[in-house]
C-alpha cells in the first residue's frame, strides 16, 4: 500500500529529474460529430436566437462556432464553443435526437453518370471558385474529380470525389440541379 508513495519520493531524488511538478497535458476529450441534419437544427435555433446570420447548410464552420459562443455568452453559459448539455437545453434541443441515426441516406450515383449539362455546370462552378482550370466540356475526368476533391478538402468535407448532399450544398447547388443518365 505504501509503494506509490515510496516510488514517487524516490523518483524525485533521481539525478536529472526535477522535483518541481510539471504541468500535465489537458485531458483528451472525444467530441462526437453531429450529422448534417443535426447541424442544420442547431444553426436554425441559433438563427432564431438572433446570433447566427449564415446559411443553414449543415456544415459546422467558424461562423457556426462563433454564433454558438455568442449564444452561450448571452445566456450566461460557460463559453466553450461546444454543444454541451446545458447549451442544448437552453436552445431547446434534446441531445439524444441530435445523435439519433437518421434514416439511411442512399449513396449518390457515381459522378461519371452525370449528364454532360450537369458536368458542365459543375465544372463552371468549380472554376468560378478557383478549383478547376480545365475545359468546361461536360466530360467527367481526372481533372474534374481532383477539383471536387480539392474543393471538399478546402471545405472540411470528406475528399471522396463524390457529389453527396454536403458537397452539393457547399458548392451552392441544390441536389436536384444535377441530372443523372
Amino acid at each position: 500500500m505504501r509503494y506509490p508513495v515510496i516510488l514517487a519520493a524516490s523518483l524525485a531524488l533521481l539525478p536529472g529529474l526535477s522535483a518541481v511538478a510539471q504541468p500535465s497535458p489537458p485531458p483528451l476529450a472525444y467530441v462526437q460529430p453531429l450529422p448534417s441534419t443535426a447541424v442544420q437544427t442547431i444553426q436554425d435555433r441559433l438563427r432564431q436566437a438572433g446570433v447566427y446570420g449564415g446559411r443553414i447548410d449543415g456544415i459546422w464552420g467558424a461562423d457556426s462556432q462563433a454564433a454558438l459562443e455568442r449564444f452561450q455568452q448571452a445566456h450566461q453559459l460557460q463559453v466553450t464553443g461546444q454543444l454541451n448539455q446545458a447549451t442544448a437545453a437552453t436552445l431547446g434541443v434534446d441531445p439524444n435526437t441530435l445523435l439519433a441515426s437518421p434514416a439511411a441516406i442512399p449513396a449518390p450515383p457515381p459522378p461519371d453518370h452525370l449528364r454532360q449539362t450537369s458536368v458542365r455546370a459543375l465544372q463552371a462552378r468549380l472554376g468560378s471558385l478557383g478549383f478547376y482550370s480545365g475545359p468546361v466540356d461536360g466530360v467527367w475526368g481526372a481533372g474534374t474529380e481532383t477539383a471536387v476533391q480539392n474543393f471538399q478538402r478546402a471545405r472540411g468535407l470528406q475528399p471522396d470525389g463524390l457529389l453527396g448532399p454536403g458537397t452539393v450544398t457547399a458548392l451552392g447547388l441544390t441536389p436536384d440541379a444535377l441530372a443523372y443518365r
